[in-house]
């Protein structure tokens, strides 16, 4: 998997590094949507054994070969865990109409605690998305705050959570830690989540276009506070996020508010 165009920007990457995703609306061709609903329900993605390259994993003219040739995803993917990712695992999700329940909010793999490397989840709807369907919680920002898989799952709400709802072909790249769930579906029609895991090959350093790296919105990316946390306590996500910018940049100088170089300061150590 190339590309030499649709890289994230330093400005975009330094979001994702601030909320845990990127999302892409509608970017998925409407040929492709109308293909992947009846290929979801006759169960033909074909089995995918764990760290498998994504040209093996997917043959050419599959639905998701498909998708990760879109120049928008596959600039964004390699921006976010450079070129050749292997793939993890996929698997079609699917909410019944008027199920009457909802999956606890949860974290992926929380066991994973890297600061300086991070697997991708794609998600993909190839249908609209609307409230009364429940879509995909999430909580921007969570991604960082580490727990165990599934200890969230008692908090039904919390504030600036997001309840996606989107047009069909739109594409959302995650943070392998961020809380999230599938929530209830109310309506009358099945509701469809295409899911691939992306495990990075090369070291996530520098990946996307840098040519605005030094742009002051950078910081101001990267200082964002989300509602669900507490002002005193987000400096704590504000501090992660510095911890993965100089590993995502390898810069061990970058800072906000001299927050990291205080911490690391231990003057007469060699």
């Amino acid at each position: 998997m190339t590309t030499t165009q649709h890289l994230l920007s330093s400005v975009e990457m330094a979001r994702f590094v601030a909320n845990g995703y990127h999302r892409m609306d509608g970017v998925v061709p409407a040929e492709l949507n109308e293909r992947a609903i009846p290929e979801f329900d006759a169960g033909q993605q074909p089995h995918v054994d764990y760290g498998t390259p994504v040209k093996q994993a997917f043959p050419e003219g599959s639905i998701s070969r498909a998708l990760l040739e879109i120049p928008t995803v596959a600039g964004a993917l390699q921006s976010l865990v450079g070129p050749d990712p292997t793939v993890d695992h996929h698997h079609t999700h699917i909410r019944e109409p008027n199920e009457g329940s909802a999956q606890p909010l949860h974290g992926d793999a929380i066991i994973d605690t890297r600061i300086d490397a991070f697997d991708v989840q794609l998600m993909y709807y190839p249908q609209e998305v609307r409230a009364d369907m429940g879509g995909t919680l999430s909580v921007p920002g969570s991604h960082l705050r580490r727990t165990n898989e599934s200890d969230t799952g008692r908090y039904q709400n919390l504030r600036g959570q997001t309840r996606l709802t989107c047009p069909p072909g739109t594409v959302v790249l995650l943070h392998h830690g961020i809380w999230h769930g599938g929530r209830r579906n109310d309506s009358d029609i099945r509701r469809y989540m295409y899911k691939i895991r992306f495990n990075p090959t090369v070291p996530q350093v520098r990946t996307w276009d840098v040519s605005d790296l030094d742009d002051p919105k950078v910081s101001a990316e990267l200082s964002t506070y989300h509602p669900w946390s507490e002002h005193a306590t987000s400096r704590l996500e504000i501090y992660n996020r510095i911890r993965m910018w100089r590993a995502l940049t390898n810069n061990p100088a970058f800072d906000i508010d001299y927050w990291a170089t205080r911490v690391a300061n231990r003057p007469g150590r060699v």
